[in-house]
């Protein structure tokens, strides 16, 4: 009898194998034509970059009570955006993409004291998911719009500077941005308004100071009168 009782056990396991995991659904590419439509964009880097081809980009869009944000950087560390009072680092509230030694991109929270992050236990972010692909840090999440008074979360439906900085990570862990000055909104940024900004990085900057300008503007004048 006990023979036959395993017997119709095994077979019951051969007849209906375990459940497998879920697949994965693959992340989702950011959509760059609805910059500045149904979702506000900021890039910096070559004109004419997009979400894969950007030193940095960021999204934003207002979902419900929430408020759905995407970054990518040319980076196979970190990725992060800061919600600042002023231009300047410290005392911000700031929400990381991090590539660990596992191959996870996690999002995690951040305040800033002084020139260092401090990583925050409480975390605003929710429907998390990233990707590291081409040595580049891509994430997507949402937090929501007003969250109770809390020094380190800010409320977005304020409008605030953004800080935009990306950079290595050892073993999971944040190291310093990439480059010295990283870039910030030029104005206040509000949830409620929808654009599609540029900003290029150094490398496309030369022609863009006042000094350049007024350089070339002279000597298109010099050109046009001749010489005496």
């Amino acid at each position: 009898v006990l023979v036959f009782y395993l017997v119709i056990i095994y077979s019951d396991f051969t007849g209906y194998p375990f459940p497998t995991a879920p697949p994965v659904d693959p992340f989702a590419k950011i959509r760059v034509d609805d910059c500045g439509k149904t979702k506000g964009c900021f890039r910096y880097g070559k004109p004419g970059c997009n979400a894969e081809t950007c030193d940095y980009f960021l999204s934003y869009r207002r979902i419900g009570a929430d408020v759905e944000f995407e970054l990518s950087a040319d980076t196979d560390g970190w990725v992060a955006v800061g919600f600042s009072s002023d231009k300047k680092m410290g005392g911000d509230d700031v929400m990381a993409c991090v590539h660990d030694d596992n191959g996870r991109v996690r999002i995690q929270h951040f305040y800033n004291v002084g020139q260092w992050a401090k990583e925050i236990q409480r975390n605003p972010a929710r429907d998390e998911e990233g990707v590291f692909e081409n040595n580049r840090v891509t994430c997507r999440f949402k937090r929501p719009v007003y969250v109770p008074r809390e020094e380190t979360i800010v409320d977005l439906h304020l409008s605030w500077y953004y800080l935009f900085a990306w950079g290595p990570a050892i073993q999971g862990s944040i190291t310093r941005h990439d480059i010295d000055s990283p870039p910030v909104s030029e104005r206040v940024v509000s949830i409620y308004k929808y654009e599609d900004i540029f900003m290029p990085s150094a490398a496309y900057q030369t022609f863009s100071s006042p000094f350049c300008l007024l350089l070339i503007v002279a000597l298109t004048f010099y050109l046009l009168m001749g010489t005496p």
